[in-house]
């Protein structure tokens, strides 16, 4: 079999940009496992964790606050991605089931309960936002055309699921993602039930508060 060879339309990456590339995913790789142990950790522990200098990470972020704010942006895009394949799906339940599943094995969610508050968002994030709300609408409105979906569960709910199984963690992460998943099938199971949930449904905005500077 002859090699592959690269689309016309995807040209290479020179040796520079390859490489500055490269290091951009092992500072993001790196930052997100750094940040989501210890919100305040110094940019420092990032370079040294990434294995790349101290300089090389200041020329792509200046600050510790332009990192964050590219990894949540980063975050969302992925969530959204999830979405917008889960509303591929000609099953609405099955595609609202499998998003979940997606965004949990993945820890998506993870950097907006660690990460909220410890940066000041920008007007940059504000397509992903309204894409995320839209297309979450979206996934519950054809899961409750199945039937499948209780009446009373809305697209606001979404969140208090994903911050459920993203709170759940232990030392070891292939246990802890054992334990998310165990988790989410069980609130996928309250999803479906008959009955009446309690209390109000989350409002719209109610959320917004994770996300004020903290002093």
């Amino acid at each position: 079999m002859a090699p592959q060879t690269e689309p016309a339309d995807q040209p290479r990456l020179s040796g520079r940009k390859a490489q500055a590339a490269r290091n951009n995913a092992l500072i993001l790789d790196a930052a997100r496992t750094v940040f989501l142990d210890d919100p305040t950790a110094p940019i420092a522990a990032v370079a040294e964790r990434a294995g790349v200098g101290i300089s090389a990470l200041y020329r792509r972020y200046p600050s510790k606050e332009a990192l964050l704010r590219t990894l949540c942006f980063e975050g969302l895009r992925q969530y959204n991605a999830e979405a917008d394949a889960a509303l591929e799906d000609s099953d609405g339940w099955r595609g609202l089931v499998g998003f979940l599943e997606r965004v949990v094995e993945a820890d998506v969610h993870s950097l907006a309960v660690h990460l909220a508050g410890t940066f000041t968002p920008d007007d940059s994030l504000l397509p992903e936002v309204i894409h995320s709300g839209e297309a979450a609408e979206e996934l519950i409105r054809r899961a409750h055309a199945t039937g499948k979906l209780r009446a009373d569960f809305t697209a606001l709910d979404l969140a208090l699921v994903l911050d459920a199984c993203a709170a759940v963690g232990v030392p070891d992460p292939v246990r802890t993602a054992q334990l998310r998943k165990r988790l989410l099938a069980v609130l996928v199971d309250g999803m479906s039930a008959t009955g009446e949930l309690p209390g109000p449904a989350p409002a719209v905005g109610e959320f917004a508060w994770r996300w004020e500077r903290r002093a």
